[in-house]
């Protein structure tokens, strides 16, 4: 059985199988037999050069077709498919009479396509099943449903370099300063634009010295002293409050099932991993010494 890439226009597909038409307009078939033999399960179709085209590759051709024809029946589409595959496979035994079979970058990318065909038969073999409406939905009542909902704050913040000007800005702003205006003039942080807005987060959604002193507001409340994190001095105004609710079945699926997707792979590739050697070179071939292998410096925030 052969694998086909589907690059053939549609337009011409959907050409013949208007000229196919409606199987009452073709010439009615030869009476069968009173006796037949049972039909094979994946018969051959055709042939080019004795490589076999079977009815199992005109399937799969179907898949690779937009929706609109997939769900025509396969006899309709049958002319089609069958002329478009022995096309493709007269190519393919053109390319390999002319040698390119041989040429190192084909063989190279022939290689490749094999690899990734093997990795993406082991992740739908494993992790398909994992990933099924079912597992889905138990995961959301597990961790989901029937749970309350996350507090949230909207809040801007003033970014400084250093404590002394984020003292400076409290005492402003105490004395009826323009919060959105003096973020905007001497904010550090990408946000200053927007007057300092970062919007709505929950608390885990920030370094945690950061959310301690924002959850600690009410709305409309300040900082009464900077608050220092890894980025700077930060001046804090809390705009409103909220509690989420729990996101329903359907908004959630998705984001679930990528969830335990990922969480699957992750254990894929480290089963794989344990069970190969595993070595590894600088760019130039030679082994890498204990300093080639460090974590790189981080580069200052900005």
């Amino acid at each position: 059985m052969r694998h086909f890439t589907w690059t053939a226009p549609f337009a011409a597909l959907a050409t013949l199988c208007c000229l196919a038409g409606p199987a009452s307009a073709q010439a009615p078939a030869a009476k069968a037999p009173a006796a037949q033999a049972p039909a094979a399960p994946d018969p051959v179709v055709a042939r080019v050069n004795g490589s076999e085209i079977r009815l199992s590759d005109l399937q799969d051709a179907m898949q690779g077709l937009p929706a609109e024809y997939r769900t025509m029946p396969l006899q309709t589409l049958y002319p089609a498919l069958v002329n478009q595959l022995v096309d493709l496979e007269a190519v393919v035994a053109m390319a390999r009479k002319q040698g390119l079979d041989k040429d190192p970058v084909v063989q190279h990318q022939m290689a490749r396509a094999q690899e990734e065909a093997l990795q993406s038969a082991l992740f739908h073999r494993d992790i398909g099943p994992l990933v099924t409406d079912e597992a889905v939905h138990a995961r959301y009542d597990r961790d989901i449903a029937g749970k309350p909902g996350e507090p949230e704050v909207h809040a801007s913040h003033i970014l400084v370099a250093n404590e002394a000007d984020a003292v400076a800005i409290i005492a402003e702003l105490k004395k009826g300063g323009d919060f959105a205006a003096i973020a905007k003039a001497r904010s550090s942080d990408p946000g200053a634009a927007q007057g300092g807005d970062l919007g709505w987060f929950k608390k885990g959604d920030m370094l945690p010295e950061f959310a301690d002193a924002a959850f600690a507001l009410q709305p409309g409340q300040i900082t009464d002293k900077p608050v220092h994190t890894q980025y700077g001095w930060h001046v804090i105004r809390i705009e409103e409050r909220r509690t989420t609710t729990p996101p329903t079945f359907e908004q959630a699926r998705e984001e679930l099932r990528n969830q335990m997707i990922q969480e699957g792979l992750q254990k894929l590739v480290a089963s794989a991993l344990a069970d190969v050697k595993v070595e590894k070179y600088n760019l130039d071939g030679s082994t890498p010494r204990p300093t080639d292998t460090a974590e790189p410096p981080h580069p200052p925030h900005k």
